[in-house]
């Protein structure tokens, strides 16, 4: 059996990182002195959608631990498949918002640029765990039509990059697509959303703090961190380097049963994020995919559970709790 101490990330080199990653149920519960039966798990085939967790967020997990909120984000487990699951593979209907390859345009003067088409670790719940990004991410065969629709479009003033997560793409290929939504006049702001400053902080590396600083755009980073126990030293140093380059740092998570479902981990949280750079900005209702069932709970546990956070939190430090509804103009509020 391997422990936290022989999994090999110790390498500042994030793609090192990455490839040696965990990808199977197997390797993961070795890794945390488990086995399938305390937690029943099954391998992420038979979930259909692969096990993937990097080794600086498993070493955060708590040994020996079949609830740690970490493991249960990212193993697979027999609730996934259990029959007449709920849940559909576009939970927000995503195909219909897309006018080119590439983009989603969904709500008025903002479009999200789909710019990988894979994670640095495979969250369960995730709402795009279904989607075939063969089909829907930019390609360089892509990009002048992803471009030319920008430039059509002089109503959409901000990009967002999204995915999979865009910062598995390097440094140089963020530059260069920086650089020609740079030339395009009427966009204003760029934002970033990702969790790799989170599962593998040294992916923030000096040169994409740099590049990202001399843009001429306001640059945002929302990062996904969901529980307080995913942030540790060198989460904060990561976020400690993208501050220092005058990037906004903001954060969405999710409400997960069993996971952050109560108020001191919810407050917890938003303290956390706070002390080390990061502001709290969303807090989502799960979306109904399919194979994530297990981590929903009733909206009205979800209000009563927001309104006591309410009561402990100076407003600054309170997320929104919104839930994404397809067709909708924005995110909805939920009081």
């Amino acid at each position: 059996m391997i422990s936290h101490t022989s999994l090999q990330w110790q390498s500042s080199d994030w793609q090192s990182i990455l490839q040696t990653a965990i990808r199977d149920s197997e390797t993961l519960l070795q890794a945390v002195g488990l086995t399938a039966d305390q937690v029943d798990a099954i391998s992420g085939e038979a979930a259909g959608f692969e096990v993937l967790a990097p080794g600086p967020f498993v070493s955060r997990m708590a040994f020996g631990d079949p609830r740690d909120p970490l493991l249960l984000q990212v193993l697979a487990q027999r609730q996934e498949i259990a029959p007449r699951a709920p849940g559909n593979t576009d939970p927000l209907e995503e195909q219909r918002f897309t006018p080119v390859p590439g983009i989603i345009h969904k709500y008025h003067g903002r479009v999200l640029l789909m710019s990988a088409g894979s994670c640095a670790i495979n969250c369960r719940y995730c709402f795009r765990r279904h989607t075939d990004y063969a089909d829907t991410i930019v390609t360089p065969a892509r990009l002048p039509g992803v471009i030319d629709y920008l430039e059509a479009h002089t109503e959409v003033t901000e990009v967002i990059l999204s995915g999979g997560d865009p910062l598995l793409t390097s440094d140089r290929k963020i530059d260069e697509l920086l650089s020609k939504l740079e030339a395009i006049p009427h966009l204003e702001r760029f934002r970033i959303h990702t969790r790799l400053p989170i599962v593998i902080p040294s992916r923030i590396t000096p040169e994409l703090c740099q590049r990202l600083a001399r843009s001429r755009f306001g640059v945002t980073m929302v990062v996904h961190c969901n529980h307080p126990q995913e942030i540790d030293s060198e989460v904060a140093r990561a976020i400690g380097q993208l501050r220092s380059a005058d990037i906004t740092v903001l954060n969405q998570a999710v409400l997960l049963k069993n996971i952050n479902d109560s108020v001191m981990t919810l407050e917890k949280l938003s303290t956390e994020l706070f002390r080390i750079g990061i502001l709290p900005y969303y807090l989502h209702t799960l979306d109904r995919v399919h194979g994530a069932a297990h981590f929903s709970q009733a909206l009205q546990d979800s209000k009563r559970l927001y309104q006591s956070l309410q009561a402990r939190l100076p407003g600054y430090l309170l997320p929104k709790l919104v839930s994404e509804i397809p067709g909708s103009t924005s995110k909805t509020p939920i009081y």
